[in-house]
């Protein structure tokens, strides 16, 4: 990233960028050759998991004894997160930091011993591809309101009902999902762990999108699956607050994910309208192009001076859900807005799939909706208003 474009950095030690090189390397290596075949296929390749798991960026928080990298140090997974967002096979990326960010601390942070002993190798190997199947088709961001049952038969829970929207979903071996064992609409939810290859659990179409192509989204449908207990992730009833739990971690992801996608398309804009020419000059020499950059440029390095404090709190473990709300709402309709902007510099080249801008397009539009949807994170900051 240009120093022009990127704020001044404090957030990280050489130790966070030595893995930045990794990833890069690992980018290039075993993503960006594979990615417009991952887009026309609509799902990554299984091995990508386990190429991530030999490259060390899989599963960096998982203890050691399991095969991970024991590191609880949130700046590593942005750093991977960064590098992720800023190369153009982000989408088909997408999958192994939702693992790491988002689906992994549901497996190292709320399972027993046991489990642990019969999950977490797997994970860190890349050989057990992971999930969490949340939204409903009636529910969206409403979790009290998921209807998805498992009812309790001696040793086992039995679990009927449908998700959809999942990622990983095609791929995923272990789907930690959540259910209603109980009427209360916060008290009666659990989480409960779903194998693949249980009878009666089924992997409905990998859904077309507007963008993310090579991210695979899907319907999952459970009919009498049959799951041992042993699979419950706590206590039964405890599902809700597991869900919030984990949720700012996921939302400052999304951020920190969104100002790195900001940073990438400025500068791969600024690159473009210095070559580009119209009416014999270049589109970058016109005063509403330098006014127009001058302008976005100013809020990424706001937006990442603000991000990498909120990055640097939870790493200390200080993050509070209307603080990663906010960052999550402001960073991704940033992102949005910035990339329509710089599109709009590329004339109808940007209107081109060929070029990249087109897939950020298309890309950065979900990120106002998943992870929380922009409406459901300004309620969560008002709230903490006392509004």
């Amino acid at each position: 990233m240009t120093d022009a474009i990127s704020a001044r950095r404090s957030l990280y030690d050489g130790d966070h960028e030595l893995l930045r090189e990794t990833v890069r390397a690992f980018i290039d290596k075993h993503a960006a050759p594979h990615a417009e075949r991952w887009r026309a296929e609509g799902k990554v390749d299984r091995e990508l998991f386990q190429e991530a798991a030999r490259a060390g960026i899989l599963g960096f928080n998982i203890p050691e004894e399991y095969g991970g990298a024991g590191v609880t140090d949130f700046r590593f997974n942005a750093v991977i997160g960064e590098e992720f967002s800023r190369h153009p096979a982000s989408d088909g990326l997408a999958g192994v930091g939702l693992s790491n960010d988002i689906v992994v601390p549901y497996f190292t942070d709320l399972t027993d011993d046991e489990q642990k002993a019969r999950w977490l190798p797997g994970i860190a190997a890349g050989e057990l591809v992971v999930a969490v199947a949340m939204t409903e088709p009636g529910t969206g961001s409403d979790l009290a309101g998921i209807t998805t049952t498992a009812v309790r038969e001696g040793d086992s829970y039995v679990v009927n009902g449908s998700k959809v929207f999942i990622s990983n979903g095609q791929n995923a071996d272990l789907i930690v999902t959540a259910v209603r064992t109980g009427p209360d609409r916060h008290g009666g939810l659990s989480l409960i762990v779903v194998e693949a290859d249980r009878p009666g659990f089924a992997r409905g179409r990998n859904l077309e999108k507007i963008g993310l192509h090579a991210q695979d989204t899907s319907e999952l449908f459970f009919q009498d699956v049959r799951v041992p207990a042993a699979n419950r992730l706590g206590e039964e009833g405890s599902g809700f607050q597991a869900l919030m739990r984990n949720l700012p971690q996921e939302r400052i992801s999304i951020a920190a994910n969104a100002v790195a996608s900001i940073e990438a398309v400025l500068e791969r804009t600024v690159e473009y309208v210095k070559e580009r020419k119209a009416f014999g000059r270049t589109v970058g020499s016109f005063q509403n192009t330098r006014f127009q950059l001058a302008d976005m440029v100013t809020t990424a390095r706001v937006g990442r001076t603000y991000i990498d404090d909120l990055l640097a709190r939870h790493s200390r473990g200080e993050l509070s859900a209307a603080d990663a709300a906010a960052a999550k709402f402001w960073a991704t309709e940033q992102y949005v807005d910035i990339v329509g902007r710089c599109l709009q510099l590329h004339g109808a080249y940007g209107y081109m799939l060929e070029y990249r801008i087109a897939h950020d397009y298309l890309d950065s539009r979900i990120t106002t909706i998943y992870g929380g949807t922009t409406e459901i994170m300004k309620e969560i900051v008002a709230r903490d208003l006392g509004l």
